[in-house]
C-alpha cells in the first residue's frame, strides 16, 4: 500500500518557447507524467501520483498559466505539447503519460505527433460523439478571455461550467457559495487553454490513429454516458487502445483504483 508520505522533490524545465513548467517528482519506477485538465495544477494530480509512486517515478506538473510555471503568449496547443515534451525530457527522454480530461486530449495530441511516449492512460477525454450534443460553443475561448480582462473571474467560471461541463445554472449558483469557489476563480485565466485544446470536441479520428504507444482509456460508472462513450470511441479510433470502466463518480474515480488500472496496464 503507497505511504501517505511521499516526498515530493520540485524541479522545473524549460520549454521550446523559454517558459520554465514546475514539476515534483516523487516515487521509484519507469517514468510516469500527469497531465491535469481543467481546474488542475499539479496539486490536483497528487492524490494520483501518491497511489502510483509505489511503481513509478511520478512528474506531476504545473500546465502554462498555473501554479509555478510560467505563461508565454500567445497561447497554442504546441506549445503545451513542447511544455508536455519539455518534462519528459526531464524525466529521462521517454516516459509513460497519464491525461485526465482535456488533459487526457493533450497527452493523446502529444502521443500522436511523436513524443516519446512508452505507455498512454487517458481518462475520459471529453469528446462529443454520435447522439449527443455538440461540443461548446465556437466562441467560448473568447468569450472566457474577455470576462477575465474584465476582472469578472467569477462569471468567466460560470460560463465555462455551463456551456463547456453542461453543469445546471442553479448548480452552478450553489457553487459559488462554496468554499472551493475561490479556487476555481483562480484558475480562470486558463480555461480559453482548456476550449482551445478541446476545440470543436469532435473525435480528431485521424489523428488518434497515430497514436503506436500502447494505451488504456478509462471512464467513471458515475459519469454521464457522454464522457463514457467518449472513452470508448477514444479507444475505438487508437490503435490496438484498450477501454476499461472503474466504480467512481462524476468525473473521478478514487485515486488508489485509478492507479491500479494504471499499474495493470503499464506494467503488468
Amino acid at each position: 500500500m503507497t505511504s501517505v508520505r511521499t516526498t515530493w522533490t520540485v524541479d522545473s524545465a524549460r520549454s521550446a518557447d523559454g517558459t520554465p513548467i514546475a514539476y515534483e517528482t516523487a516515487g521509484d519506477g519507469p517514468p510516469i507524467v500527469l497531465v491535469g485538465g481543467a481546474f488542475n495544477d499539479r496539486s490536483t494530480t497528487r492524490a494520483l501520483g501518491t497511489a502510483l509512486s509505489a511503481d513509478f517515478t511520478v512528474y506531476g506538473y504545473d500546465r502554462r498559466g498555473r501554479g509555478d510555471s510560467g505563461d508565454t503568449g500567445p497561447y497554442a496547443v504546441q506549445r503545451e505539447t513542447d511544455d508536455l515534451a519539455a518534462v519528459i525530457e526531464a524525466a529521462g527522454g521517454r516516459a509513460h503519460v497519464y491525461g485526465i480530461s482535456s488533459g487526457a486530449i493533450l497527452a493523446a495530441e502529444a502521443a500522436a505527433v511523436g513524443l516519446p511516449v512508452t505507455g498512454l492512460a487517458l481518462f475520459e477525454p471529453p469528446f462529443r460523439v454520435d447522439g449527443h450534443d455538440g461540443g461548446a460553443p465556437a466562441d467560448l475561448a473568447e468569450r472566457l478571455t474577455g470576462l477575465v480582462s474584465a476582472g469578472r473571474r467569477g462569471d468567466a467560471v460560470a460560463l465555462f461550467l455551463t456551456a463547456a461541463v453542461g453543469v445546471p445554472a442553479e448548480g452552478v449558483e450553489g457553487m459559488r457559495r462554496s468554499p472551493g469557489w475561490s479556487w476555481l476563480e483562480g484558475l480562470a485565466h486558463t480555461l480559453a487553454y482548456d476550449c482551445t485544446v478541446t476545440g470543436d470536441g469532435a473525435l480528431p479520428t485521424a489523428r488518434l490513429a497515430r497514436v503506436t504507444a500502447p494505451t488504456v482509456v478509462v471512464d467513471s460508472t458515475g459519469s454521464p454516458p457522454w464522457l463514457r462513450e467518449a472513452a470508448g470511441a477514444t479507444a475505438g479510433a487508437i490503435p490496438g487502445a484498450t477501454h476499461r470502466s472503474v466504480p467512481g463518480g462524476f468525473h473521478d474515480v478514487p485515486p488508489e483504483d485509478l492507479a491500479a488500472e494504471i499499474r495493470r496496464f503499464l506494467l503488468d
